[in-house]
Order: structure tokens, then C-alpha cells, then sequence
């Protein structure tokens, strides 16, 4: 199985193209309160689209109201919304009735009874981040390896360096990162993006 990959944190057009021609399956553009990454709809919808169709949109969430959510997903045109911070199974369930959900958990919440709940609802998928997300710090792999669910993704300090031993640490569906990827934050460094691909796909 080929392990799709997802550059984060897009922020310009240019950046979205790079990311395109370098192979990447998705790309995420952060609409978090705070972040320094926060790109406005209107920039996404253009840097997402022009992408083209093969490329995947996803918006990043962060605590935020859900028609709040929902209002920005459609003006950004994202194909699927990443949820983090400790929202309601119903919240994400009623997100998961437009787009495709790709649930943000920390190690802690492994095997939680609410989040099992969760992530048997239709159309989400479980995502394993650090618990800070964006920090460049990676998670312990080998000591997730008896309880990384099937079908994951995986974020969290990840690029060019490590992420084929995190791929054959755990074999998720999907590898995501930011930081690594950057000359500085929100600016995408070209080699590091097309290394991070190129080492994600040869795992």
C-alpha cells in the first residue's frame, strides 16, 4: 500500500504549486485562531484549486464554533476538514455530514471509550499528532506500536530525516508535516518538500 502524503501549513499559491509538482497527495491550509500559519479562505480556495484535482484540500481546526467550521470549509472549497483540540463526538459527527474527517488525537487519547466512539463514525479517520501540534517534536514510535490504530495517519515532527523509520515504525496511511518542511514559518523550503515526498514514497 502507497502511504499518502500531506504538506500542512500552505499558505501561498506558490507553495501550494511546489507542493503539487512535488508529488504530495494532499495539502493542508491551517485556519486556527493564533497560528502563524493562519491563511484567510480566500487564499486557500485559490492556492487549493489551483493545485488541481488530484490534490486534496484540507482545512485545520483548532477549537473553533462549528459554523464557524462549516462556513470556512465552503468558502475555502477544502475536500476534507482536520479536527484538533477536545470537541464533542457529536461536533465531529455533524462536521463528518459535509466532509471527510481526519480526527486529530495525542497518544493519551488511545482507546479512549469517547473517542472509539468516535472514530467509528462514518467518513473519520484517526490522525496521531504530538501533543503540540506544529512543535517539530516527534512521537515515541516504537512505544505506539501495539496501539497505533489501522488505517491512521501520522503527524508530528516528521520529514525528510525520519519519516521513513516512523512509516516502518508504525505503517500508516498517511504521513503529515510542517515545520521540517520549512525555511521559516509559513514559507516552504522547495528541497525539504521534495525530499520529505520523495523519502515517503520509497518506505
Amino acid at each position: 500500500m502507497t502511504v499518502r502524503v500531506k504538506v500542512c501549513g500552505t499558505t501561498s499559491l506558490h507553495d501550494a504549486l511546489l507542493s503539487a509538482e512535488a508529488g504530495a497527495d494532499a495539502l493542508g491550509f491551517i485556519f486556527a485562531p493564533g497560528s502563524k500559519r493562519r491563511v484567510s479562505p480566500e487564499v486557500a480556495r485559490e492556492a487549493g484549486l489551483a493545485a488541481g484535482p488530484v490534490v486534496a484540500r484540507v482545512g485545520v481546526f483548532l477549537n473553533q464554533g462549528l459554523m464557524d467550521v462549516l462556513r470556512t470549509a465552503e468558502a475555502a472549497r477544502v475536500s476534507a476538514v482536520q479536527l484538533h483540540g477536545p470537541v464533542s463526538s457529536l461536533y465531529v459527527r455533524e462536521v463528518a455530514r459535509y466532509h471527510p474527517v481526519l480526527r486529530v488525537l495525542r497518544p493519551t487519547d488511545l482507546g479512549q471509550p469517547d473517542m472509539l466512539e468516535v472514530l467509528s463514525f462514518p467518513g473519520v479517520t484517526p490522525m496521531l499528532d504530538a501533543p503540540e501540534p506544529g512543535g517539530g517534536v516527534p512521537l515515541d514510535w516504537a512505544a505506539l506500536r501495539e496501539v497505533f490504530p489501522a488505517g491512521a495517519w501520522l503527524a508530528g515532527g516528521l520529514g525528510p530525516a525520519n519519516v521513513v523509520e516512523a512509516i516502518r515504525a508504525l505503517r500508516p496511511a498517511g504521513v503529515d508535516a510542517v515545520s521540517r518542511l520549512e525555511q521559516g514559518p509559513g514559507v516552504k523550503s522547495p528541497e525539504q518538500v521534495r525530499a520529505f515526498v520523495q523519502a515517503a514514497r520509497g518506505a
